[in-house]
């Protein structure tokens, strides 16, 4: 049965009314334009470290901001209280747009998609030479996600004293990706944290690599005692211990104004979350030949025009093995 006729006016409409006296709801949200921008330092249990002009402050996520998570190296807006002392807590209202985006999952098949870092401009892949042994296939499976997410890569190579980097760099020299090589001698006495840092300084850059490589001990040389003090507050929340990462965490670089994003150690680097056709932009010498490839074209079988594009001599053969080997690395299990 129908209520109100064909013409009815808003005053014909009956509002039920508001018992709590408050204002109705609304789908309009504010806009918060005198937000402050920070950065994000950590998280932690739904809390989340962040750096507002010189203050560490403590924040959460505003819940208008639905299931869209900030994560570490995220450039956010705040508001509240923004002073940094103790017990205060600011609210994150917005999520600035990412320029860069570093995601794995646990492996090939689990659908769930981890976000690691967010706005980095380099890729760190340290590596031990032995004790560990080299894992190439971890390596090409950082270096796919860095060029997906829009990484430029870097190897750091730990522990020569125990082994020579030739054999592995040669595995990787025609993709020039640039390298830095390492001993536990230069660890100590300072030589390797100048020359990694040389790379890394006036960039963000994430560093990934598996238990036991070296990567912690190499961002404590990095970043000296005096500077972890800008990011004091991270270990008083979180307890953590300061020779093991269970989070992530960025860390500013001594004089310079580059950032080091401390990663977990990680066992596996699942792809499940990669399109394959976006990893051929790392390769703008190749990405030109695509043009004749048949639909959806993995770049590994008999009709790939890259085939004839190298041929023809616009591109070295071992510049289109490397990409087939990076792309074939989603159905190699990372041990083989």
């Amino acid at each position: 049965m129908r209520r109100y006729g064909k013409h009815t006016d808003e005053d014909d409409i009956r509002q039920r009314p508001n018992r709590k006296g408050n204002r109705p709801r609304s789908n309009i949200r504010p806009k918060h334009e005198d937000a402050a921008e920070g950065m994000v330092l950590t998280v932690d249990r739904g809390r989340l470290t962040v750096l507002v002009d010189d203050r560490i402050v403590m924040a959460m996520k505003a819940r208008e901001l639905g299931r869209k998570a900030a994560i570490v190296g995220d450039r956010v807006a705040l508001v509240g209280d923004l002073s940094g002392a103790k017990d205060t807590l600011a609210r994150i209202v917005r999520i600035e747009e990412r320029t860069s985006v570093l995601r794995r999952t646990a492996d090939d098949d689990d659908p769930y998609e981890r976000v690691v870092v967010a706005n980095a401009d380099q890729l760190a892949v340290v590596t031990a030479l032995a004790d560990p042994e080299p894992r190439p296939r971890l390596i090409d499976r950082c270096l796919v996600a860095a060029y997906d997410g829009g990484l430029e890569p870097v190897l750091v190579l730990t522990k020569s004293d125990l082994a020579p980097p030739d054999k592995l760099l040669e595995l990787y020299g025609d993709l020039d990706i640039p390298y830095v090589v390492t001993s536990r001698e230069e660890l100590e006495n300072g030589d390797a944290a100048d020359r990694v840092r040389a790379v890394l300084n006036g960039k963000i850059t994430a560093f990934v690599g598996h238990s036991g490589v070296g990567k912690t001990t190499l961002v404590n040389a990095l970043v000296p005692e005096e500077r972890r003090r800008l990011t004091g507050h991270v270990n008083a929340v979180t307890g953590r211990g300061r020779h093991t990462t269970t989070s992530a965490l960025a860390l500013p670089l001594d004089d310079s104004d580059g950032w080091v994003i401390d990663t977990p150690g990680v066992r596996s680097f699942g792809l499940a979350h990669i399109d394959p056709s976006r990893v051929i932009h790392a390769f703008p010498d190749l990405e030109p030949g695509t043009e004749g490839c048949p639909r959806a074209c993995s770049h590994d079988e008999p009709d790939c025009a890259l085939d004839q594009w190298v041929a023809d001599g616009h591109a070295d053969p071992a510049r289109l093995y490397s990409l087939r080997r990076l792309l074939a690395t989603r159905e190699r299990k990372e041990g083989d």
